[in-house]
């Protein structure tokens, strides 16, 4: 079954909550700009440009991306650039004040880039005869790659935050600790896990767009 059946939602109604977020994360870019926060600035406007990947696949090298992975993109991008601007007038955004907020972020996130791994991997397996991946060893696969994925984000958020420290400016991302640097680390296994059980059922017809996508490059 294709992505965008399972949330027992429209594909139209799929696009609208799309667009939907995509505009309000423009609205919380210039809530960035307002506070002068280089934290909202950036967070925003990178999840904006990550927000436009299914669109620029589309366009600029005719994978079509279904409404369902757009939706399921743009919400975990929108989730991260709300918890860096908070409620209005709020003392501190939700990523300090919600203590489960990082990890649910976290959690989506990885699924994300487990699903790009798989993705990935999945498709140039289908492409290439020179290329052989056991179904068993994929599980393996997706969860390596997401818990080195994360184990390299913390160390960019340490790097980031001890930068910040030492000149005296604000930081971009922030660290909380080694506690929570430990959950984040469980929350994006769990991410992780959700794509390694389910990736088969639910993203097969993205592989075979983009296996298909390299076959007709190589033709």
């Amino acid at each position: 079954m294709r992505i965008k059946d399972r949330p027992g939602i429209s594909t139209a109604t799929q696009k609208r909550l799309t667009r939907v977020m995509e505009l309000s994360l423009i609205g919380m870019f210039f809530i960035g700009i307002e506070r002068g926060s280089t934290s909202i600035i950036v967070n925003t406007g990178m999840g904006l440009l990550v927000a436009q990947l299914p669109a620029v696949l589309e366009r600029d090298y005719h994978i079509p991306l279904d409404t369902g992975l757009s939706l399921w993109i743009t919400t975990a991008v929108w989730l991260h650039g709300l918890g860096t601007v908070g409620l209005p007038g709020a003392g501190a955004n939700f990523y300090a004040t919600i203590w489960w907020w990082d990890h649910a972020t976290h959690a989506l996130s990885s699924s994300v880039v487990a699903a790009a791994g798989y993705i990935t991997v999945r498709s140039l397996d289908a492409h290439s005869e020179n290329i052989y991946i056991p179904s068993h060893f994929m599980f393996v696969f997706i969860l390596m790659f997401v818990i080195a994925f994360g184990v390299f984000w913390e160390v960019i958020e340490f790097t980031v935050s001890e930068g910040a420290a030492l000149l005296g400016t604000g930081t971009v991302l922030t660290q909380y600790g080694l506690d929570d640097t430990m959950l984040d680390l469980v929350f994006d296994t769990i991410g992780a896990v959700v794509v390694a059980v389910w990736g088969t059922a639910h993203l097969s017809d993205v592989v075979g767009v983009v296996s298909g996508w390299l076959d007709v490059r190589d033709s």
